[in-house]
Order: C-alpha cells, then structure tokens, then sequence
C-alpha cells in the first residue's frame, strides 16, 4: 500500500512509496520541495538535514561569521 504525508511547504499530499524508511528522500510533485522521511508513526517530512560540506565554508579565517 503506498503511504503519503503531508508537505511542510504547501500541505499537500506527498507519496513516500509501500516502504518508506527515514532518511528516505522524496519530492513533492505541487511545490517541488525537496523532502526527508523525518518520523515513521505518524508518517512525517520535513526538509533534509545539510552535510557538514553542503553550501557554506565552516573556514573561521574567511571573515564571513
């Protein structure tokens, strides 16, 4: 059966497949979100958790703290 949840973006539903799992990414077809399977029971998304070298320099020299 497949299981859906709801967008923190825009609320609607988002289908996360017969077996979803945490850590499971998915998008949402209405708003394009891009969303991580959070929580099993109740099923819940929220936006993915950034890598330690995912979009910011953590280089304290580079001023820009």
């Amino acid at each position: 059966m497949m299981q859906s949840a709801e967008c923190p973006q825009c609320g609607s539903e988002v289908s996360v497949g017969s077996q979803p799992r945490i850590g499971k990414l998915v998008e949402c077809k209405s708003c394009g979100a891009e969303l991580e399977v959070v929580w099993l029971d109740p099923l819940e998304l929220d936006w993915p958790m950034m890598d330690d070298d995912d979009d910011y320099d953590d280089d304290p020299e580079d001023g820009d703290y």
